[in-house]
């Protein structure tokens, strides 16, 4: 029996197996990887209580447009791909929450590839409730079939020369793991080695905003009592913490020091010490700055209502826009990105560029440098142009809810 769907598109499970699959519903919504999101969890529920249900055969795109993103019944579903971009991103949190090893045991909720209808399984090693074991050994067809005496067989031949058999085991298994360890330390180290290797200090420039004239404290003794306070404060923009954490982390574990700070209190001396790393586009002058010679950089109109990155190439294209009464108003918008590595020629030393236009571009544009998988992909095409030191990526990312999806490369160039 399997909690797949099947032929008719209808489960059939205990009421015990269905208690048990909502509970881990609520303990994979509750955790960090759903909690700080309103309409991923929304999703996920719709598709998993229908389900259980037995309504399988409604989970359609169009439903779950309709439904979830209060889309109207005739809208295009090839040219708004919400739901499938969202389904995505459900299925890249799903497998990130069990990867954890405290999950290990916990009946496992996925979304199948190119399906919007959940399948339910045991953890490995059980079959709790009915449900069929995760990643169960497939059946054997009978062709392939062996009988009990070629078992025993194959025992004996164990038997025999278990030590050879252990050693080609370990320098197979050993060869593949050094040979992915190799690809992905040369995928980071492809990108950040000018940075790592670098004698002089690193400063990261961050954007900051002047917002606040007061600030809002609690008494130590009373905690819901706040006093305002008259003060002037440099605030920084969340999002843009999260792609500087990022940077700071492998600067951090890679033992090199580096001082932040704010694009205002940043000067051309700064720059002229070191490596700099810059977070933030249009609440970040030097970005700007920098950026505007390169052949991707960006732009915006005299209101700052549409603003995009422009091709040098083709100035006239507006490919690669967020307009802000969109993004104001709804929260569901595609952002994008300039990520870059390149020797400035004012200063002369290293500069690197993790700006979005909106906050989830710069968000989407830290987790494509601080994941192997995506600097591999980087790595590839830099090699294909000619091993050019300097480079400069378009990315883009799908935000939903205010949340970034994952990162696609749009464009790149080398020099």
């Amino acid at each position: 029996m399997s909690a797949a769907l099947e032929g008719d598109n209808k489960v059939t499970l205990s009421p015990a197996a269905k208690n048990a699959i909502n509970h881990q519903l609520e303990r994979l919504l509750t955790s960090s990887y759903f909690s700080h999101s309103k309409r991923f969890p929304n999703f996920l529920r719709f598709v998993v209580e229908h389900t259980l249900a037995g309504d399988a055969d409604d989970i359609k795109e169009r439903t779950l447009g309709i439904e979830i993103f209060g889309k109207d019944a005739d809208y295009d579903t090839a040219a708004d791909p919400i739901v499938r971009v969202t389904a995505a991103e459900i299925r890249k949190r799903v497998a990130q929450y069990y990867q954890e090893p405290a999950h290990n045991e916990e009946i496992r909720i996925t979304l199948p590839s190119g399906s919007y209808v959940p399948q339910f399984h045991s953890p490995r090693g059980g079959s709790a409730f009915g449900l069929p074991e995760t990643d169960p050994v497939p059946h054997l067809a009978p062709t392939e079939q062996t009988t009990k005496p070629a078992a025993t067989s194959v025992r004996q031949h164990w038997s025999f020369a278990p030590p050879l058999i252990l050693v080609l085991t370990v320098l197979v298994a050993g060869g593949s793991y050094f040979a992915w360890k190799d690809a992905t330390r040369s995928a980071f180290e492809f990108f950040w080695r000018p940075v790592l290797t670098s004698s002089e200090p690193v400063l990261v420039c961050i954007a900051d905003q002047l917002d606040y004239s007061e600030i809002a404290l609690r008494d130590a003794a009373e905690p819901t009592r706040q006093v305002i306070l008259k003060d002037t404060l440099t605030a920084v923009i969340i999002d843009d913490l999260n792609a500087t954490i990022k940077v700071a982390g492998i600067l951090q574990s890679s033992g090199r020091p580096y001082t932040l700070k704010g694009e205002g209190a940043t000067t051309m001396d700064d720059l002229r010490r070191g490596p700099t790393v810059f977070v933030g586009a249009f609440d970040n002058a030097w970005t700007l700055r920098l950026t505007n010679p390169l052949r991707y950089h960006f732009a915006n109109d005299a209101d700052m209502t549409h603003l995009w990155i422009m091709d040098s190439t083709a100035p006239a294209k507006k490919q690669w826009m967020v307009d802000r009464s969109v993004q104001m108003a709804t929260n569901n918008y595609r952002d994008y990105a300039i990520l870059a590595r390149f020797t400035d020629t004012n200063t002369g030393k290293l500069a690197i560029v993790v700006a979005g236009i909106g906050r989830g571009g710069t968000r989407a544009a830290g987790e494509f440098l601080s994941d192997n998988t995506n600097l591999a992909q980087l790595m590839r095409a830099a090699k294909a142009a000619g091993d050019k030191k300097n480079m400069e990526v378009v990315l883009s990312t799908q935000i939903i809810d205010g949340e970034p999806g994952t990162p696609k490369m749009e464009a790149s160039y080398f020099w």
